[in-house]
């Protein structure tokens, strides 16, 4: 049972993996918390394609992977960061995963809510393009039934001269957008092209310019996805939402505390780290459903170290060791990733990921976990 995992200075530690799963069961919605995971994509592994090639899905094991997480009363959040949106996945794939997952979500009854980005956009753009391909993301997330999220604007940042040109672009987006929609602030953190977005380096410049967008228009702002990784700036923010507007924590660093709260409010939750944490994720939001804030705690809390270390720095590679996991848990069956990313992280990182991850009892069959790292392992030449 003893597999020999490297650390971050090539030293072979023996591990013991653990022989048990955790025990979890599917349940209905939660009723004190909404909480959305952000779902990764699986790549068809066997497509000839290059890393440059529009994206190959498997689009079985997407959707069944989508219906895992709505079986345990998370929301999917779709077509995000997490499904690789501008690191492996383009607008079409992403238009066709949208489409897919939302009919899907349909016919199971599971809440969905879709990214809209500009990505389409290619090249340089003017302020008009950038709210031309907003406006055609957001028709194809409303005609699918879903919930829009607005999501940061890698063109938009190159474009815009200052707050009045967010200003501008929002609030046009906001004006016609059908039903209220989540606005998604993404740090550089995630994508070094958001630098400055808001029209100011200065987060707290960047706070009041987003912060007067909501206030224009508070009817059209269901609420706010924070992706800063700082939980004090975003718990000082949600505290100046209007009242109606949520918070919708995407610190993966901080999220248990943030989802808890404090005795002036709490944030909801649209995580990536949910997506390998779905199961006890679900768990411990139907603890925090009773009143029992600890025992929430006492759930959540350990898997912090978990995400952690997927989302250290660079934090944009976090989705390799999400897929990683999913392979492990046997939610896919095979290691690929479109856009090769499966190659952004470390063999030592992997090991402390498996090491982490079966601690936490996330693997349903310990076993096959096991024999897949050991066979990872060998691939990359590790012998006992």
């Amino acid at each position: 049972m003893t597999l020999h995992l490297p650390d971050a200075n090539g030293t072979l530690r023996a591990y013991e993996p653990r022989t048990e799963p955790r025990a979890v069961t599917p349940g209905s919605a939660f009723t004190s918390r909404t909480v959305f995971s952000a779902a990764h994509v699986v790549a068809d592994p066997y497509a000839d394609v290059s890393p440059d090639s529009p994206a190959a899905v498997d689009w079985d094991a997407t959707l069944a992977f989508r219906r895992h997480l709505w079986s345990h009363g998370l929301g999917v959040a779709e077509a995000m960061d997490t499904a690789q949106r501008g690191m492996g996945l383009d607008w079409a794939g992403a238009a066709e995963l949208i489409r897919r997952s939302a009919a899907e979500a349909k016919a199971v009854g599971g809440r969905i809510a879709c990214g809209v980005g500009t990505d389409q956009l290619t090249s340089a753009a003017t302020l008009a393009e950038v709210r031309t391909a907003y406006e055609e993301q957001l028709a194809v997330v409303e005609e699918s039934g879903a919930q829009a999220i607005l999501m940061a604007s890698r063109a938009l940042a190159a474009t815009a001269q200052g707050p009045d040109d967010y200003l501008e672009v929002y609030g046009h987006l906001l004006r016609q957008a059908a039903e209220p929609v989540v606005l998604h602030w993404l740090g550089p953190m995630f994508d070094p092209a958001l630098e400055g977005y808001w029209g100011s380096e200065d987060l707290d410049a960047a706070t009041d310019t987003f912060l007067e967008v909501i206030a224009a228009h508070p009817d059209k702002v269901d609420g706010i996805k924070v992706s800063l990784l700082d939980a004090q700036r975003e718990i000082d923010l949600r505290r100046r939402l209007p009242q109606g507007v949520r918070c919708y924590t995407g610190d993966d660093f901080n999220y248990p505390e943030l989802i808890a709260g404090d005795e002036q409010g709490f944030s909801h939750a649209l995580l990536g780290i949910f997506d390998p944490l779905g199961p006890l994720a679900a768990e411990a939001v139907r603890v925090l459903d009773t009143g029992d804030s600890e025992g929430f705690r006492a759930l959540l809390d350990p898997t912090v170290e978990l995400s952690r270390h997927l989302f250290q720095a660079p934090t944009r590679f976090y989705k390799t060791g999400v897929v990683f996991l999913a392979w492990l848990a046997g939610h896919q069956s095979h290691f690929t990733m479109v856009g090769g990313l499966q190659s952004a992280r470390s063999l030592p990182h992997f090991a402390r990921a498996y090491e982490l991850a079966d601690g936490l009892g996330l693997f349903p069959d310990p076993k096959l976990a096991e024999e897949r790292m050991r066979t990872l392992l060998h691939l990359y030449g590790v012998t006992p």
